[in-house]
């Protein structure tokens, strides 16, 4: 707990100030251990380390001294619970099902000294998309007591951010808001690795090298250079002297031997 003062305005400069509470009608009043001082050397606050909040008022006095003057002092009562600034959800976790949009977000109520019941406390949930540019809150839930809640997502290949605060809903809890809690990443994003990344970059370097070639190789005629022409052969037939048709006798043979007859076809030029 911190309380912190301002000296007068018509304080002396050598003002000094003390300050002294009561916990309770039980408890004798105690001086401030920790003292917040400012460039002067002059308390103008004080820290105090495990203070049990309970339901009664506390008792505060601040007194001053001044060696010029008579300081006025000031005293007030007031209850603790009511200006307490209560501590995030602890321990929040969100687990997601793959094979179904669900995720379910668990956490645990602040932990404070005078009330130990979930039904005491609200919840205020904030999930937006990671990476969204203009940084909007896409889902705001607030829920009465509990620790635990269901989320449906609507995009599975996304990841979302979560943060938490809590407020006192019943019993002897500050109904201010607290402070928010770290945010909670979750959720899958499909993400190209960097190797990935690279093949493609190579393959499309490949490709448009490739083309280059062979546009540039199309305007300098550079595939005639490359691959000569095999010569066509030229026909064994070319040149010879025409045959005439009267010029030639066919002569049939006919030769029988055993079970076999074979017919001898021959062209004799005369």
């Amino acid at each position: 707990m911190k309380c912190t003062w301002q000296a007068g305005r018509d304080a002396p400069g050598d003002t000094q100030y003390f300050l002294y509470w009561q916990n309770s009608r039980d408890n004798d009043a105690m001086e401030c251990e920790l003292y917040i001082k400012d460039e002067n050397g002059r308390n103008t606050g004080c820290r105090f380390q495990n203070v049990m909040i309970k339901t009664e008022k506390s008792y505060f006095l601040v007194n001053g001294s001044s060696k010029d003057s008579p300081i006025q002092f000031y005293e007030e009562y007031i209850l603790l619970y009511e200006i307490e600034k209560l501590m995030p959800p602890s321990n929040i976790t969100v687990n997601c099902d793959e094979m179904k949009n669900n995720c379910r977000i668990q956490w645990q109520r602040p932990q404070i000294s005078h009330s130990n019941k979930d039904k005491c406390f609200k919840y205020e949930i904030n999930i937006k998309y990671k990476g969204d540019p203009e940084g909007k809150n896409k889902y705001t839930f607030i829920q009465e007591g509990g620790n635990s809640r269901m989320f449906q997502r609507s995009n599975t290949r996304r990841k979302y951010l979560l943060k938490m605060r809590s407020a006192g809903s019943a019993c002897f809890v500050s109904s201010a808001w607290g402070e928010w809690s770290a945010t909670v990443e979750f959720g899958n994003e499909e993400i190209i690795s960097s190797s990935v990344w690279i093949l493609l970059v190579i393959a499309v370097a490949t490709l448009l090298v490739t083309i280059i070639t062979i546009l540039f190789c199309q305007r300098a005629a550079c595939w005639k250079a490359a691959f000569s022409q095999i010569p066509e052969p030229k026909s064994s037939f070319c040149g010879l002297p025409d045959t005439n048709p009267e010029l030639m006798e066919r002569k049939i043979q006919s030769v029988t031997s055993e079970n076999e007859e074979i017919i001898l076809v021959a062209d004799v030029e005369k």
